[in-house]
């Protein structure tokens, strides 16, 4: 039975057509994949249904009985949730309170019965977390539940999750697999968008594809492979194994001793840290999220104090050194984890993120006066360079897709040949496009003679990308590791403290 039926459903933004005549059916207890490139028009589809646009025409069908949806209100009122890539949470509240949160209005609110019901309801559907935790104390998996509770409290019967797994650990989105079958199996139908393609053909149904706001391909997920997939997405053949050549590595560029530091709640996040960086090396950090990869590299790029220990850069020491300071004399380069909090001032145009760690400097400043026409021109050239899809640097950058908005960081943080460069998660939430993009822009540096520090908690990117492995398990280097001479499997294991390569740890050298 089909649950969910899209009618020639089009949405235009000025002369911008998002979706094109999209026709898309759902069936009944289904999971169903929906790919495309970052831009593709799948996140404005969603919108849509989700009731945060309405169409310029077409028409939505539930159970054969057409809808209006024209606000998220009445999306909820038909059973539809979405949870988004970045979680919609207030961190700062208790689980229970996050999930009534908006629909519950009466004056006396009992909470400790209300935890009690989201706790049968957490265990009814293996979602277990503490209802009276701190939404803001829980990992990321943990949050995850959250927001499907969320969606389950208010009676959803469609759940459409947009990059569900872009943060978790393997081991987590094994059980939050386990949990969307059981979900499908009771009756839910799940619209399941990813960039990650393994994933999507393991779990879900069927898959439609969306190419530049058109469906260009349904299909069921055994009668395909990730290479027809990827080849519906971009409209070309993609690379999908990292073509790394050999490279004999250089000088010393960082130099970490026993780094010591804090995180936010001043508790422990690194413990003596200790590792070296050579000229066209990557050393790949491997990790579940949490364990002290954002502290590292946070205090590398001088935006954390460090408690204890030294950070040596091209043989300065730079361990007190401000951000700028950094910058200016040492070409460092920051891919952050979260473009959109950390990379970019959203509101701003594409010229003016490109310019924000310059803008006090020639060419673009001169005599404490912006110089429109140096900006322009560098923006017009990364726009080029960096295949940015924009018309113009005036654009700005919240008009853009995930994929170029990184694409922006990259430009910016790659501008001036940097010796060092700090990529944390660079390729998350990309499609395999854009992710190709980006690590053949990264390997371009290492192959220039960059020192890479590559964090990411996908291990498959790891093993591709990194020289060297160190495995990062609460804020230390248990393991340091020769790609050559591992398995994705024992790094895996180590990821989780199964195991501790006793006398190479934080010693960081082989």
């Amino acid at each position: 039975m089909t649950y969910l039926r899209l009618e020639e459903i089009t949405k235009r933004f000025g002369a911008f057509v998002a979706n094109d005549g999209i026709n898309l059916a759902v069936e009944s207890g289904s999971i169903h994949a929906l790919l495309g490139e970052n831009g593709a028009g799948k996140t404005t589809l969603m919108n849509i249904l989700s009731g945060l646009y309405a169409p310029d025409a077409g028409q939505i069908y539930l159970e054969g009985k057409p809808v209006q949806i024209t606000s998220a209100g009445a999306a909820i009122r038909q059973g539809i949730g979405m949870i988004h890539q970045h979680f919609m949470l207030v961190p700062q509240l208790t689980v229970t309170e996050n999930i009534v949160l908006g629909v519950e209005s009466s004056l006396h609110l009992k909470l400790s019965q209300k935890a009690r019901e989201i706790a049968r309801m957490a265990e009814t559907y293996g979602l277990m977390v503490d209802p009276f935790a701190r939404v803001g104390d829980l990992p990321v998996g943990s949050q995850q539940r959250v927001e499907i509770l969320k969606a389950l409290y208010r009676q959803a019967r469609l759940l459409i999750l947009d990059e569900p797994t872009a943060v978790l650990t393997p081991l987590e989105v094994e059980n939050f697999f386990r949990i969307l079958r059981q979900l499908a199996n009771r009756g839910h139908t799940i619209i399941f968008i990813s960039h990650k393609l393994e994933e999507v053909l393991s779990l879900c149904d069927r898959v439609t594809v969306l190419r530049r706001g058109r469906v260009v391909a349904t299909t069921t997920t055994q009668t395909t492979t990730r290479h027809e997939l990827a080849r519906l997405m971009v409209g070309r053949d993609v690379l999908l194994q990292v073509d790394k050549p050999a490279q004999t590595p250089g000088e010393v560029v960082l130099d970490v001793q026993r780094l010591q530091v804090r995180d936010n709640r001043n508790l422990p996040a690194l413990r003596g840290v200790t590792f070296q960086l050579r000229a066209g090396e990557i050393l790949a950090i491997a990790g579940v999220d949490g364990n002290g990869q954002r502290e590292l590299a946070d205090a590398i790029a001088g935006l954390r104090p460090v408690t204890s220990g030294t950070i040596q850069l091209n043989g300065q020491t730079i361990t007190d050194w401000s951000p700028q300071q950094r910058v200016k004399h040492l070409k460092l380069g920051y891919i952050p984890e979260d473009r959109q909090k950390m990379g970019l001032v959203m509101r701003f145009t594409i010229a003016r993120n490109l310019i924000l760690k310059a803008f006090k400097f020639l060419p673009f400043c001169r005599r404490w006066l912006l110089r429109p026409a140096a900006i322009a021109a560098n923006a017009a050239h990364a726009i080029q360079l960096f295949d940015i899809r924009a018309t113009s640097g005036k654009l700005r950058v919240n008009q853009l897709s995930g994929g170029n908005q990184q694409k922006v960081v990259l430009a910016r943080e790659l501008s001036g040949e940097p010796g060092l460069i700090i990529a944390m998660q660079p390729t998350r939430g990309l499609d395999v496009g854009a992710t190709e993009y980006v690590q053949k822009a990264l390997l371009a540096e290492r192959a220039r003679g960059a020192a890479i520090l590559y964090i990411s908690t996908e291990l498959e990117e790891v093993m591709a990308m990194g020289d060297r492995i160190a495995v990062m398990y609460e804020g230390q280097f248990i393991a340091m590791l020769d790609v050559r001479t591992t398995t994705l499997e024992h790094v895996g294991l180590l990821m989780a403290g199964g195991h501790v390569e006793r006398g190479r740890g934080n010693e960081g050298e082989e």
